[in-house]
């Protein structure tokens, strides 16, 4: 066993240092030895083999971003549930209390976005201007 602490890592310390030289060599060989001929078609976005129409900086609706949010946010919330569940025993009656608050404050919050239509995404929704 090596004295200094260090001289025990330096195994990888060469590891890293070949998988970065591999990775930089490979780059550049694709580059200086590859083919290019640029094409307007080989240059044009792909998008699933449809023909791409418009403008790709096109605007996307508030209602999209909101989704994703509170797709998040209820997702988070969700995973609290599993570490929960899995303690309950140990929780005994306070823990199932606790849980219903967190519960209830998690539905409040969803009748709540539901109300608003957040989560409507039909054409009566965007003409009653809610978002």
């Amino acid at each position: 066993m090596p004295d200094n602490y260090f001289a025990r890592y330096l195994p990888i310390l060469i590891h890293i240092l070949m998988v970065g030289a591999l990775a930089t060599v490979m780059v550049l060989l694709s580059r200086f030895i590859g083919p290019r001929k640029p094409t307007r078609a080989k240059l044009s976005p792909y998008e699933c083999g449809m023909v791409p129409v418009g403008d790709s900086r096109q605007r996307f609706s508030v209602k999209f971003y909101l989704v994703a949010m509170l797709f998040i946010l209820f997702d988070v919330e969700a995973v609290f549930i599993y570490p929960w569940a899995i303690i309950l025993r140990d929780l005994k009656r306070f823990g199932l209390w606790e849980m219903l608050v967190y519960i209830g404050i998690f539905l409040v919050g969803f009748f709540y976005i539901w109300k608003k239509g957040a989560l409507d995404w039909g054409e009566t929704s965007i003409k009653r201007g809610n978002f």
